[in-house]
């Protein structure tokens, strides 16, 4: 079967699952007090399909619409690094990503062994190299007969935003009650939280507008590009950004 008809084959098999979208609204009663901070909930409706792992598990692949974003950010936004600009349309085609992060009950079935520090079956699988994630693509592809791969820098960064242009897909600040992070310090106009200092268990907090959990803290992400200072000459097609392939095949897991 060619790869086109295999996508269509999936695409025609799609099963539908209900999310809750959490987002931020700050009003102001006046010049004098501070701002107030209300969290607003909406339901809404994405498609998946699901790759067996063995073991009871499944690992639930989104499909997502391609567009056209905006990609780095603007001089005013804060915490911005100089490795986010210039900024530059792009433009995405459909894909499909993971619903949650990998856990480490998943890589656990497929790898055979489990590198994370903070132990549990739901929680993201982390202290893993870039090569360790390739290796899990190719084991994932291999499994299924399906082409899967690490995220492009540009492909991360449409997810993540999922149509949103605020720093955060929820809004323009971020709280403890919407992602694990540094809470300690506050962003923008929500005031400091409690720091779990460890992992939490995957999608205990709300999806984005795209249907994924966790864009936000819990564990950095691998993308398949090089790292690079700026985005000048970056892909606008939403490709991965390569120099060069000379040493992808000398890292071991």
């Amino acid at each position: 079967m060619s790869n086109y008809y295999k996508v269509m084959n999936i695409i025609n098999n799609l099963q539908k699952y209900k999310f809750e979208i959490v987002t931020i609204n700050l009003s102001t009663h006046n010049n004098y007090s501070s701002p107030t901070l209300t969290l607003n909930k909406v339901e809404k409706e994405g498609n998946y399909f699901s790759v067996e792992l063995g073991n009871n598990l499944n690992l639930d692949m989104v499909n997502i619409l391609g567009g056209d974003f905006v990609m780095g950010t603007p001089d005013t936004e804060q915490g911005r690094s100089h490795d986010e600009t210039p900024q530059h349309q792009v433009s995405i085609p459909d894909f499909f990503v993971s619903k949650y992060l990998v856990t480490q009950s998943q890589y656990l079935a497929l790898m055979n062994n489990n590198p994370s520090f903070f132990s549990g079956e739901n929680k993201p699988v982390e202290n893993v190299s870039w090569f360790c994630a390739q290796n899990f693509c190719a084991k994932l592809s291999q499994l299924t007969g399906k082409n899967f791969r690490l995220l492009t820098e540009a492909e991360w960064e449409y997810v993540c935003r999922a149509n949103t242009t605020s720093p955060f897909s929820f809004g323009k600040t971020i709280t403890a009650e919407l992602a694990n992070y540094k809470a300690t310090y506050g962003y923008g106009e929500a005031s400091s939280g409690q720091w779990k200092q460890e992992t939490t268990d995957v999608g205990i907090y709300g999806a984005n507008n795209f249907g994924l959990y966790d864009l936000h803290g819990n564990v950095w992400e691998w993308c398949e590009d090089n790292w690079h200072e700026n985005y000048h000459e970056a892909p606008i097609n939403g490709k991965a950004w390569l120099e060069t392939t000379d040493n992808l095949d000398k890292g071991r897991c």
